[in-house]
Formats: C-alpha cells, structure tokens, sequence
C-alpha cells in the first residue's frame, strides 16, 4: 500500500455499520485495518441479505452491507470472551497504532480490552470507542441504533411530507445516515489523534456518539432552533429557504429545480418562454416568490408538462439553471458523469468471484486510495497469528479450543 496513512496499524473491533465504515475509510487511505470477527458467525452483517454467490449459485457469508463497509481489510477470528483470546486482542494491541471499538459504554472492560487495559499494552494507543450516547450520562448504557438515533436526534422530524398532507409521518433515510455520518466523525477524530501524537508523542482516548454526531448533523436546522427557538417543520422536497426549489413534473417523468437566486430565476423565466414572470412585483425576490410560492408553481408547472426530461436537463445545464433527474439506482449507474469518474468498481474476491462495489469517493493526487475487496470471514486468521510468532501447531490448538 501507498496511502497516505500506509505504516499505521488499527485494530478494528467495531461491527455492523459505524465503526467498519469508519476503518474502511482509514483501509482506503493505507492503513492496514485488522477486522476483529466472532469465530463461525463473524460481523452481524454477515448475516444480512442479499448475499454474494459463489460458483455454484449458492449464498457465501459475504453481504452487500459487510461488503458495503469493510473494504480493504484483514479479516481474523477471535472469540474475545475467552480468556486466550482477550489475551491475543491485547498481544495484538502493542503492535497496533489505533484501536477501534463500538461495544456499549464500559462492555470491554470484564474482558481487559478497555482504554485503560490496552493503553497498559501500548501506551500512545488512540483508542477510539464508538457508542450511541457516549461514556457518560443517563443514556450511556442503552443499546443504539441508526433508526433510533434518526429519531432521537430531531432528523426524522424534518423529513418527510408537510403535516397534514396525506402520508404525512416523519421519515428516516434509507440508508443508514446516523451511523455514516458517526463513522466519518470517528476517522476525522483519529486522524487528528494520529497527528498529535506524532507531534506530542501521546495517545488518547476518543469518545464518539452517534446522538452527538447526528445532532451535529442537523446543521443550520438546528442552529436556528438555538437563535431564535422556532422548531422546524417538515416541507417535503420544498426548500424551505429558496423559491422554487421543489420537484417538478414534466412529460416523462420527475424532475428537481434548485433555483437560489434572482439571475438564475431570471434564466429559467426565459427558459419556459415567460420572460415577464422575473420583473412579476411577486416573484422579483426570493423572499416574494416563497410567500408566493403557490402562484408561482400554479404558472411554472404547465410549460415544465410540455418536454420531456432530456430536453429540460440539456435546457437547465445551458442556462446554467441547477436541475437533475430523480434517478433510480439503476439510472445512477448508468449515468454519463458517474460513469466517467468511475464510481462503480470491479475487485477480484477470495470467493474466485469479481465483486463490483462503489469506489472511495476519496481522490487524493499524491497518495491515491488502492481498492480491495472486502475479506471472506477468517481469511487472515493464519497469517496474522504466524505474525504474532504462534506456529501451526498452537494455532490449530487455538481453533480445537474455538478460541479462533
């Protein structure tokens, strides 16, 4: 590897989504990244379809969400509920640079794999633990989850249709926001560790919760809570700071108009053949065209009926007028731009199989991201204990005993 962060070593005990899409990202950037999995059943993502196939047509233990997350890492079997096999974590630990986790708040330590028992192993550890509501606080022991937290963390209440419009409920995200955005804080925080150490020579302990991340994720939402104390209400796909911003119909489909200011408004007047509606005293101003927005869309939305998608998106991209298609997945993939930056891959698998992923979005011109296929359960077990100095013999005691 020749990553940016190729030379340091993590120690990754997290599972399911925030912790490995936390190490997989540290995996892209160079790192080699140990996956720490339970013998048999590995991370409960293994256990979640759909399933990769192998030669034979039959479901592996490889999922599209492991695959999803643990790009690029190593995979070794550990029961660490037995005393051997805490006592490899912590063997392994003086050799790592990171140390990952995402157990409950204080569950490592009946089994010595807490911060204060692996700072003992290695002192300048960065120990980052990952929970639902962090180490402290009347929350600290509850078990969490990405749903739970897209509740908790006041984002399901700004998603979804206006109240009253039928259907009307508050709506999570399909994919699992909370977790992805906690993970993306966890690396930021490591990296930043990482480079105090190099500067202090000291490690430290990172505590990161998926209820402050995912507060911290509501951005401007919530900072205008704070200034003013006005809760904001769900609008739909209607923006609820620029006119018009919405979705549209046109005569084959859906399409999303962005417009964010007077000139590009004025664009788009002419664009629909209705130059008159930019000096209209109810649609000069952004500000105007909201309190009117109702007029507005009544007059825009015939003319959008009149043409296709294709010709609105070639139209919008001329003008300079931010516009997209809602596309489907199959319709992201075979897009023009998403094609040409190559965001779908193709990596070989220790199945015989090519796998085809989404690639790092990370695009670095010095240390550019080297893909891997996620690892098959245990791939690694062998080679890293024969790193640890274990022969053959004691490592075929250590599976007899179910330790690995």
């Amino acid at each position: 590897m020749t990553g940016v962060l190729t030379g340091v070593r993590v120690l990754d005990l997290s599972r399911v989504v925030s912790g490995p899409w936390c190490t997989q990202i540290l995996a892209d950037l160079g790192a080699e990244v140990i996956k720490i999995e339970r013998p048999v059943v590995g991370d409960d993502t293994r256990q979640m379809g759909p399933f990769l196939e192998d030669d034979d047509h039959k479901p592996t233990d490889d999922s599209a969400i492991y695959m999803a997350c643990n790009r690029g890492k190593r995979s070794v079997t550990v029961d660490i509920a037995t005393k051997e096999g805490a006592d490899l974590i912590r063997e392994l630990a003086r050799d790592c640079d990171v140390f990952v986790e995402n157990f409950k708040a204080g569950a490592l330590k009946k089994f010595g794999l807490d911060y204060e028992s692996i700072r003992a192993a290695r002192e300048d550890i960065v120990y980052c633990s990952i929970t639902g509501f962090g180490q402290d606080g009347p929350y600290s022991e509850r078990p969490a989850y990405d749903f739970v937290m897209q509740a908790m963390s006041g984002l399901m209440s700004t998603v979804g249709p206006p109240e009253g419009a039928p259907g009307s409920q508050p709506m999570r995200t399909a994919v699992p926001l909370t977790d992805m955005v906690t993970g993306l804080y966890a690396t930021i925080a490591i990296q930043a560790a990482l480079y105090h150490r190099k500067t202090t020579g000291q490690g430290q302990f990172i505590d990161t919760a998926m209820l402050d991340a995912a507060v911290a994720f509501n951005g401007n939402l919530a900072v205008n809570f704070l200034l003013n104390g006005k809760v904001p209400k769900r609008n739909g796909n209607t923006n609820a700071v620029v006119c018009p911003s919405d979705v549209f119909a046109v005569e084959d489909g859906d399409i999303v108009l962005a417009i964010s200011n007077d000139a590009q408004f004025r664009s788009f007047c002419q664009l629909i053949d209705m130059p008159a509606l930019a000096d209209d005293e109810r649609f000069r101003t952004n500000t105007l065209r909201f309190a009117n927005r109702d007029a507005l869309y009544a007059l825009i939305a015939p003319p959008l009926k009149s043409a296709p998608m294709a010709i609105w998106m070639a139209r919008c991209a001329k003008a300079n007028v931010p516009c997209g298609p809602i596309n489907h997945m199959h319709e992201v993939f075979a897009d023009a731009q998403v094609r040409h930056r190559g965001i779908a891959i193709q990596l070989p698998h220790g199945s015989g199989q090519k796998v085809r992923l989404v690639r790092s979005p990370l695009r670095l011109s010095e240390t550019p991201v080297e893909h891997r296929a996620p690892p098959q359960l245990g791939a690694d077990t062998e080679a890293v204990l024969s790193e640890l100095g274990r022969s053959p013999e004691e490592i075929e005691r250590l599976r007899a005993a179910k330790v690995v």
